[in-house]
């Protein structure tokens, strides 16, 4: 039986074929990987596969862009637990702020009640005293003084109203005279 052969020019031919096109796709996996990082996208070999224009079954079967993709996302796992860790101490650095900023708060609450409660407590005991010093005899005859007081203040401004009234009048009359001697001066001068 008679193998066909093939001659071996073509055979090489094919093989530098298929390693430029496995050495042009590693180098769009290579550029992929680069650009999934520059924009902070999630790498996984679908997102690999697809930017980079390969099949998966290629990112699989061949050891460098397996080991390439494994390594990228071995250090954006990382990358991603030392971005989480700072966000949890700054979450943490943040509410222990809050916690200090509570803590005065709190503190300055507590001494103005203190400070409320011992100011509420002196008036009550000089309210207390002004209720003892003062008997119903005391408190009746403060209590009509005040009436009296009012009353006189009421008839004092009724009065004081009544005296500007004639003071107004007054002056009107005043400047009615005043006008009448002056006319009656120029008859006597003009005549």
């Amino acid at each position: 039986m008679k193998t066909a052969s093939v001659p071996e020019p073509r055979t090489a031919a094919a093989l530098a074929a298929r390693r430029r096109k496995t050495e042009t796709a590693l180098q769009r996996v290579h550029e992929a990987i680069t650009c999934l990082r520059r924009e902070k996208a999630q790498i996984s070999v679908a997102a690999v596969a697809r930017r980079a224009d390969v099949s998966r079954t290629f990112l699989y079967d061949n050891p460098e862009a397996r080991a390439a993709i494994a390594s990228t996302m071995a250090e954006a796992g990382e990358c991603r637990l030392r971005t989480l860790a700072e966000q949890d101490d700054e979450r943490e650095a943040t509410w222990r702020e809050r916690a200090l900023n509570a803590e005065d708060a709190l503190k300055a609450a507590h001494a103005e009640i203190l400070a409320q409660r011992t100011r509420i407590g002196e008036l009550l005991g000089e309210i207390r005293d002004l209720q003892a010093e003062w008997t119903e005899e005391a408190i009746l005859r403060i209590t009509t003084e005040n009436t009296t007081l009012k009353q006189r203040v009421r008839q004092l401004t009724a009065d004081n109203r009544t005296l500007d009234e004639r003071l107004k009048a007054a002056r009107s009359n005043l400047r009615f005279q005043d006008r009448r001697l002056a006319d009656l001066e120029a008859q006597i001068a003009g005549s």
